[in-house]
């Protein structure tokens, strides 16, 4: 399959007419607004308060912290830039891991006691760099993305440490779970509900607005929504796999009074992919009739069905969660759904689709679930691929309602000040804008910190860029 860059495209002309020959069906303003008329900058009324632009910084981890997960001086670098964006809405700055044993990576953020003023020290650093930048910061809303890794825990090492609350037929072998030992029990999950709640004590004594219950990428928060087969309160029926939210809600509001909860939700997922005799992904293969592990997913492993999600979005209204950040997948097991990109990660798969039709995918999920549940605050994710076009497309989704704000990942490593520029009708700065090389993802994957290495000069001069080009050469078919 030969799929363009999309830098290629130059003309609306252009990228509109190969969006058709790839059906990818994405709405998007051949003219920009500019300045106050645009409506990426109209306001946002939020609970009482007025967000003045309509993006959003997700989280975006480094993998930079301290062996005992306090934040060093690169994780205190990349949160003043998120502040330099512009953005009015900090979805979690990164996961920050609610205990210990949760975390994906050695150097992971911990929230704990000792690593409280640090921790505090994120946010103070990024409010300053906004005020510095742009006059005022009062106005910002600034979460933390609360976190369990589950089978992708690695907290002491690069050696997998799994907690699962089922046996996977696929992930079990991928993800080096052997046996029973690694399947959390109902009374483990009951002390993993009160380590959240005590995180969440600690991010309000941080001065954060507001937590996110992470349920999404496959971390253990998105676990428990596909957990069909295991048995006890919190698997089966929807009812007991939506428990843990449910009890960690709960708990939050009685330790934690006036601390706002959001929720960042992998709204769909497939089956996991691999590598075929052409390296291209394809389906793993599953011997049952129908696929059921796919939260959102129809039974066919490659497609989606929204009843359950819009059932979570209904329990989410009742449960007075307003803020709800759409997003897919996940980055270990099928990542193009997730987050699109025309080069994979070092240990991924090459393309089974242009990533264009990804991008369309997860605004349409957005869309939809936006249209069923207009009184929620919504956040739509997978825009950093469209690049040149993102702003296009973003002024298109917000101009139509389609989502409440466009949430910036990957391009808030190589160019965070695009939003900032981009309301102040300035000229975006091609060079710095994210070609979705996936070197914020292959470093991690092989024991570097994370970042922008082809587009940032600060991490172009560490040493490890040299050892990524290596590793990148290596993994690059001959």
């Amino acid at each position: 399959m030969a799929i363009r860059r999309i830098a290629q495209l130059r003309t609306f002309q252009q990228f509109s007419s190969y969006c058709q020959s790839v059906g990818a069906d994405l709405p998007i303003d051949e003219q920009l607004a500019l300045g106050a008329g645009s409506p990426l900058a109209r306001s946002y009324a939020y609970r009482g308060r007025e967000l003045a632009n309509r993006f959003c910084i997700l989280p975006m981890e480094g993998w930079d912290g301290t062996a005992d997960g306090k934040p060093s001086e690169l994780t205190r670098r990349r949160w003043r830039r998120f502040g330099q964006s512009g953005a009015k809405l900090i979805w979690g700055g990164e996961a920050v891991a609610a205990r210990h044993d949760g975390r994906a990576n050695a150097r992971q953020l911990v929230i704990n006691v000792d690593n409280l003023a640090g921790i505090a020290g994120l946010r103070d650093d990024l409010l300053e760099a906004h005020a510095q930048d742009f006059g005022d910061a009062s106005d910002l809303l600034i979460g933390l993305q609360l976190t369990h890794s589950g089978r992708f825990c690695r907290p002491n090492s690069a050696q997998l440490e799994p907690l699962v609350l089922y046996r996977h037929p696929i992930l079990d072998a991928k993800f080096q779970v052997a046996d029973d030992s690694c399947v959390m029990s109902d009374a483990d999950i009951e002390r993993l509900i009160e380590d959240f709640a005590q995180a969440a004590v600690y991010a309000q004594q941080a001065g954060f607005d507001f937590v996110d219950i992470k349920h999404c990428h496959g971390y253990l928060g998105h676990e428990f929504l596909s957990a069909v087969d295991r048995d006890g309160k919190y698997g089966g029926n929807f009812e007991n796999r939506s428990r843990f939210l449910r009890d960690t809600v709960e708990l939050i509001r009685a330790r934690a009074p006036g601390l706002d909860i959001g929720v960042r939700l992998s709204a769909i997922d497939w089956i996991p992919f691999q590598p075929g005799s052409d390296r291209i992904g394809q389906p793993a293969p599953y011997p049952g009739a129908t696929y059921p592990y796919a939260f959102g997913g129809d039974g066919t492993g490659t497609g989606y069905d929204l009843s359950e999600p819009m059932r979570f979005l209904d329990l989410l209204r009742g449960l007075d969660i307003q803020l709800v950040c759409i997003t897919a997948g996940s980055p270990y097991y099928n990542f193009h759904i997730q987050r699109p990109a025309i080069f994979p990660p070092s240990d991924g798969y090459l393309l089974p689709e242009d990533p264009l039709v990804g991008v369309a995918r997860q605004i349409r999920v957005t869309a939809q679930l936006k249209a069923a549940f207009p009184d929620l605050t919504i956040v739509g994710s997978g825009y950093s691929y469209l690049q040149d076009w993102l702003p296009h497309v973003a002024q298109a989704t917000t101009r139509q309602g389609l989502t409440d704000f466009v949430g910036l990942g990957r391009m808030a490593l190589s160019y965070p000040q695009l939003p900032a520029d981009l309301l102040a009708g300035r000229l975006l700065e091609r060079k710095r804008i994210c070609r979705t090389f996936s070197d914020c993802t292959t470093a991690p994957r092989n024991g570097m910190v994370s970042g922008c290495y082809p587009l940032d000069e600060h991490y172009k001069a560490r040493d490890e860029y040299q050892r990524l080009l290596a590793i990148k050469k290596a993994a690059t078919p001959r």
